[in-house]
């Protein structure tokens, strides 16, 4: 506790070979060795510019993908370090696992997680009664119960992806319409492809990078230890990772003829949004899609990924590059993209994020639904 309190996993280095020391020897001293590296590989981050690492970390240099002496120092609390290491080393193990055993285990953690997760079951249910007005409440639960399943299997999803290997996922990715997003890449003035957040949304990128590189646009993560791992594992997996903020990264990619993956499905606030429906609500929705299109000329090709039943795998589809967008009118063209994700949600509705406040911002005078 006191190493990772500290944030000196040399210490754990040092107490294996103190324990070595006194006579810890044979299979005892190979366990406690191996305890340390399923400890630290899953949340350590390379830093190619400098070659001091700790006594742990270089004898397994060649075996990990990052490594914990880079990460910076007190910039956690203890306990949120602990539970974010001990989070990321478990799904390190559970990416060995097979895919279905995966799938089975996520399915038990969502269900296990929903009785815990008041705030954001609350939040899914106000969603769900918005958008669902013609279920009745027994439908809903039983709709809610799949969407928390939903999200155990993008958990699980998430780990599989930032960790498994590549031959894991063969057989998997049954993709349609490859060929729009190739006609759409062949005009050279770059593919905006327009997405929405599914649970789904780590595997798809990674099964579709297999077949075509793209870039991807992110939020970074409050939590400076998730967010480190989660950029370092989208920069190895896809051509280049670009926070949300950086639309002039956004446009270079664009305009260097790269498809960026983007969802603008999400509550942004008031600013650069406009109110339009979605599932019949009042939306604040964010014009970006319509002016990015605008700026670069580059054509919106939507892609949008399922989950097949039965553990089938994943259907990916991508669709015709819109036609006539952008109009002069920013606020049908927005009205157009809410609908297309609205198209997609209903044939899979547990799959989506409900638990994501997207009705939190409310034009004047209404009440937050939350």
């Amino acid at each position: 506790l006191r190493a990772f309190r500290n944030d000196r996993v040399a210490k754990i280095a040092l107490t294996v070979t103190h324990l070595k020391g006194v006579g810890m020897e044979g299979k005892t001293m190979k366990f406690l060795r191996a305890l340390c590296a399923s400890a630290t590989s899953a949340f350590c981050i390379e830093n190619s510019r400098s070659n001091r690492l700790c006594g742990l970390c270089c004898p397994l240099r060649p075996f990990l993908l990052v490594y914990p002496c880079a990460m910076p120092s007190n910039t956690l609390p203890w306990h949120r370090a602990l539970a974010t290491r001990a989070g990321l080393t478990l799904g390190r193990a559970a990416a060995r696992l097979s895919w279905r055993t995966q799938m089975r285990i996520g399915r038990r953690l969502g269900r296990a997680l929903m009785p815990l997760a008041g705030r954001r079951r609350h939040i899914a249910e106000v969603n769900l009664r918005l958008c669902f007005p013609e279920l009745d409440e027994a439908e809903r639960q039983t709709l809610l119960r799949r969407h928390f399943e939903s999200l155990g299997m993008g958990l699980m999803e998430t780990a599989f992806t930032w960790f498994g290997r590549d031959d894991q996922f063969e057989g998997l990715a049954h993709i349609e319409g490859l060929e729009h997003l190739d006609s759409a890449l062949e005009k050279g003035r770059g593919v905006i492809l327009l997405s929405a957040h599914f649970t789904t949304l780590e595997i798809a990128g990674r099964l579709l990078a297999r077949e075509r590189r793209f870039h991807v646009l992110y939020r970074e993560h409050k939590n400076p230890l998730f967010e480190a791992v989660m950029r370092a594992s989208r920069e190895r997996l896809f051509e280049k990772a670009i926070p949300r903020d950086d639309m002039r990264g956004f446009i270079r990619s664009l305009k260097g003829g790269h498809a960026v993956w983007y969802a603008p499905d999400q509550n942004y606030g008031r600013e650069h949004s406009v109110f339009v429906d979605f599932f019949g609500v009042p939306a604040a929705t964010i014009t970006a899609t319509h002016r990015l299109a605008r700026i670069s000329g580059a054509p919106v090709v939507p892609f949008f990924p399922e989950r097949l039943p039965d553990d089938a795998g994943y259907r990916l589809r991508l669709l015709p590059a819109l036609d006539d967008f952008p109009t002069h009118d920013v606020t049908a063209d927005t009205r157009r993209i809410n609908a297309l994700i609205e198209d997609a949600v209903r044939r899979c509705p547990e799959q989506y994020l409900w638990v994501h406040r997207r009705f939190k911002t409310r034009p004047p005078g209404a009440v937050s639904p939350y």
